[in-house]
């Protein structure tokens, strides 16, 4: 992590349909199983009660794997888990510290890819950024699986060198997807670092 910051903020739009993971816990089954009890309506029965606590628990798995500086779910009251968001920091050289190198090494990112993979540079309030939308599969190697579109934003912090933000938004419902590419936008923009 860089040195010269100690957190990473995101203001969350319509905060109530949102979960933050907490991945500083030490015992993340008991806190999925307690966030799954006052997420969901009194009488849920046992297995859907389950089922909202594995799903929490393999997201905050995921986030710790990447070593996320932050992570949400939203998830509205009562409701599965719509969508995904997690913030983690990646080095890059100084030589790539631009957003036109970001650019081309996404664009050499092999697939496979559904669709038009879309690249933009933005102008976010932390730095420049590529901003990234594409369709991919959870599991490229499998013959079946489920597909998912995401936004990620890939930020250059103006007032920190040697690093770069990946803020990425995925989702599996391809009917959500304008409304949340939009939303991954909202959030990019928010990003703050303390």
């Amino acid at each position: 992590m860089a040195t010269d910051w100690t957190e990473c903020r995101v203001d969350l739009p319509a905060p109530h349909n949102w979960l933050v993971l907490d991945l500083r816990t030490e015992d993340p089954e008991t806190w999925a199983r307690q966030v799954a009890g006052e997420h969901l309506a009194q009488g849920t029965g046992p297995d859907l009660y389950d089922a909202f606590a594995t799903d929490v628990l393999w997201y905050w798995g995921a986030a710790r794997r990447q070593n996320a500086l932050c992570a949400s779910l939203l998830t509205p009251p009562d409701a599965p888990v719509l969508a995904s968001y997690t913030v983690r920091e990646v080095k890059v050289p100084p030589e790539a510290a631009t957003v036109a190198a970001l650019r081309a090494e996404v664009g050499q990112t092999e697939g496979p890819f559904f669709g038009t993979q879309l690249l933009e540079e933005v102008d976010l309030p932390l730095g420049p950024a590529l901003r990234v939308q594409r369709m991919e599969p959870t599991a490229p190697e499998a013959a079946s699986g489920e597909i998912v579109e995401g936004v990620a934003h890939y930020v250059l912090p103006t007032r920190f060198t040697g690093t770069a933000l990946e803020c990425r938004l995925l989702w599996s419902s391809p009917g959500l997807g304008e409304a949340l590419a939009k939303m991954a936008d909202e959030l990019a923009e928010s990003l703050r670092l303390t």
